[in-house]
């Protein structure tokens, strides 16, 4: 697709940048766009005083970071104060690394942040940006409501069965085989649709639900396992364990009669825990742990990289997985800090004989990388999101379709 097609909703931008020499550059690559209003400002001071007086708000801000009286990160910050929705380009001379953390910084703070260019702009780089599409920050799942529910509301759900599973296929990148699957809580309420997990999570962990929610994901998904298991499909199953069950001790057994009575192999079951799982009672996590593992479950150390102690945990408990967080994978292919970080956690994993999982693979970029380091299993947007049971084999055959593009 040309930059011109993806800019077809992009009918005015606003360039802030000190240098009128870089404004006008910008400006005349935005008309060789067809943006039709280009807006310019010396610096932030002056670009709010513009957005004041504009009827609405231009469909694009492409921010230069050094500018006096209020330099790029100061007007970011203003901006999203502002609630602003527009997407944002970051435009800087300054090394790559700063224009990086720029770019997380405007995202944390809730902006629609395309990406940075350094300067002078060209038409190339501008136009690989505008042909990304400024959504909100992918997730693994389905859109669902995100506000809290009433936790009376979902003990009744889990009553009626209303939580459902929903499957996020997880590839092995050297033959684009589909080796496992992770168990997501689905819930659709009667009046509401779906909820995200986000909201009645927190809320089960909260009054003392998670453990009927966990079994209840538990159940459902070692019995689809089953099902496909009968239908040929040898796949294991990812179950995410809350931090407040590894203080139960009687959980190991819940596990074992689970995993027998839908008749499938210990090392068909990956049970995932986050370090923080491990900050709570300590020994009696790791005696938890451990004794599942004698069991001949698989376990996952999840969202590796995101805390502090992610290594002492690698230690001390026998993790047969390492599944490494998706801020360290996607978009790494453009930032040489995340290379680093990814090559060495691969290779640590590998000496260790661990299986490495690579979550929020989104672009093909982030394939080609994470297959280029060793990593084992990829999880992400490019390969499908959660899906129902029902929309999982007609994907399973749209994926050897496409065996040819992501071995190639």
């Amino acid at each position: 697709m040309s930059a011109t097609a993806a800019l077809q909703a992009i009918d005015s931008v606003l360039i802030v940048d000190d240098s009128g020499v870089q404004r006008s550059i910008g400006a005349a690559l935005c008309r060789e766009l067809r943006i039709n209003q280009v807006h310019q400002a010396e610096d932030g001071v002056a670009a709010l005083a513009l957005l004041d007086s504009l009827p609405a708000p231009p469909d694009l801000l492409i921010v230069d970071l050094e500018m006096p009286n209020m330099d790029g990160p100061e007007l970011l910050a203003a901006l999203s104060a502002r609630h602003l929705r527009s997407p944002v380009i970051v435009a800087s001379s300054r090394e790559s690394s700063l224009r990086h953390s720029v770019e997380d910084m405007g995202t944390a703070l809730g902006l629609r942040i395309l990406g940075s260019l350094p300067k002078p702009l060209t038409q190339s780089g501008l136009g690989t940006l505008l042909r990304r599409q400024p959504g909100e920050m992918p997730a693994a799942d389905e859109t669902g409501k995100a506000t809290p529910v009433d936790p009376e509301e979902l003990r009744g759900a889990l009553e009626r069965d209303e939580i459902t599973v929903f499957y996020h296929p997880q590839v092995e990148i050297g033959t684009c085989r589909v080796r496992g699957l992770e168990a997501l809580a689905r819930w659709h309420h009667r009046s509401l649709g779906w909820i995200a997990p986000d909201a009645f999570i927190p809320v089960a962990e909260q009054h003392g639900l998670i453990h009927a929610l966990t079994l209840r994901v538990m159940d459902l998904a070692m019995a689809q396992t089953a099902q496909w298991s009968r239908q040929g499909l040898d796949l294991s199953i990812a179950v995410n364990i809350s931090p407040l069950l590894l203080d139960r001790g009687e959980l190991v057994q819940e596990i074992s009669d689970l995993q027998r009575k839908h008749n499938l192999r210990p090392e068909q079951v990956v049970l995932e825990v986050t370090e923080s799982s491990l900050l709570r009672e300590l020994a009696v996590a790791l005696g938890v742990l451990t004794r599942l593992r004698l069991r001949g479950f698989r376990l996952s150390l999840d969202d590796y990289g995101t805390g502090f102690s992610s290594m002492q945990q690698l230690a001390r408990i026998p993790f047969t997985e390492l599944k490494i967080d998706r801020s360290f994978v996607h978009g790494a292919a453009d930032r040489e800090s995340l290379q680093v970080i990814l090559r060495s956690a691969l290779d640590m994993a590998s000496e260790l004989g661990l299986e490495t999982v690579a979550e929020g693979v989104e672009s093909l970029q982030d394939w080609k990388l994470v297959r280029q380091y060793g990593c084992t299993l990829a999880q992400g947007w490019l390969l499908a999101k959660a899906m129902s049971p029902e929309d999982f084999e007609p994907w399973l055959q749209r994926l050897r379709t496409h065996r040819v593009d992501l071995l190639g």
